[in-house]
């Protein structure tokens, strides 16, 4: 029966073949070309982020409608489709916070969140598509010295209720929101679910605790963070008041083959991808693995951010997954 799997199944299977070096059972997959139907001169840009709600529907999150000069050009669009592929709607047209899309998640109750890397903004929208809440706050356009975020060494100490280029959101059973907080402040921020600020632990550096671009992020049932400390090349594990528990590293060599090219057309078999996404654990993506390697932070279905091919998973023997661990958007 093929399904989307759940994240934290391959996140726990990839930790224990990474460290026992053993082989890696084969999953079967299966290829839908031109899955998703967009209208009439509605085109995907990278797509970083992709989620699955309980009715099947496939909310892509593509830095195209892109508007703007040539550089720092605003790039974010959510789109729904049917389980079908047929188009659905755009949700949150024309956003405040629109800037520069990076992930889209949808909780168990179909809420739908996304994390905008450029306005430093998470935007919570209810299943009709109907903003709920906001958090962080995009720089005001009319304000002196708006621009690009600086990295000074040291860095700027964070400030509660505001990121600085977040990048990804979980959740626990109570509903408590988890949020990695990102390219320049390097934290985890805690929520509760009716958006109070409860808490934010971790600062830059590469000790337990400390993080190097907390890039993705992921809850299991019994609570536990973990979070893709992807500069460290690490997953950390938390409890949810921020205490460390453990931390999963996999070095795999790069292929001495692989090339940094992303290229690819359809007959042609796809260039590696610099890798880099989940930590830098290797070099060669194809298809199947682009599927895997996503799941370990993201339940649900994937895509390819430059081909726009969706890849469906099913339950059954499968392929290699252990030389694949990352990737960059």
């Amino acid at each position: 029966m093929k399904c989307f799997i759940p994240g934290l199944f391959f996140f726990f299977l990839a930790g224990s073949l990474f460290a026992q070096q053993s082989p890696v059972p084969e999953i079967r997959y299966h290829s839908v070309p031109d899955f998703l139907k967009l209208p009439p001169n509605m085109y995907l840009g990278e797509v970083p982020g992709v989620a699955v709600n309980s009715k099947g529907h496939v909310f892509v999150f593509s830095r195209g409608n892109s508007t703007g000069p040539a550089y720092a050009a605003s790039a974010a669009q959510l789109l729904e489709f049917g389980a079908d592929g047929n188009f659905v709607r755009e949700i949150g047209h024309n956003l405040y916070a629109w800037s520069f899309a990076h992930t889209v998640k949808i909780d168990k109750h179909d809420n739908i969140w996304v994390t905008d890397k450029g306005s430093d903004m998470v935007i919570e929208f209810n299943p009709e598509g109907r903003v709920s809440m906001v958090f962080g706050r995009k720089q005001e356009a009319s304000d002196d010295g708006t621009g690009p975020l600086k990295k000074p060494s040291p860095p700027l100490p964070p400030v509660d209720g505001m990121f600085r280029q977040v990048t990804d959101v979980a959740w626990d059973a109570a509903g408590n929101a988890y949020i990695s907080d990102g390219y320049v402040n390097s934290r985890i921020a805690k929520v509760d679910k009716d958006g109070n600020w409860l808490k934010s632990w971790g600062e830059p550096g590469d000790k337990a605790g400390q993080f190097n671009t907390p890039h993705s992020i992921a809850v299991d049932a019994q609570g536990n963070v973990y979070v893709a400390d992807r500069g460290n090349r690490r997953i950390q594990v938390f409890d949810g008041d921020g205490k460390f528990l453990r931390q999963i590293t996999i070095d795999v060599p790069a292929d001495p083959d692989a090339r940094p090219a992303m290229a690819t057309s359809r007959g042609r078999q796809r260039e590696p991808w610099h890798p880099a996404r989940l930590g830098r654990f290797a070099s060669h993506l194809r298809p199947i693995k682009y599927c895997l390697a996503l799941m370990l932070f993201r339940a649900g279905s994937t895509s390819s951010a430059w081909t726009e091919e969706f890849w469906e998973c099913s339950e059954g023997p499968a392929s290699r997954l252990i030389n694949s661990g990352g990737f960059t958007k």
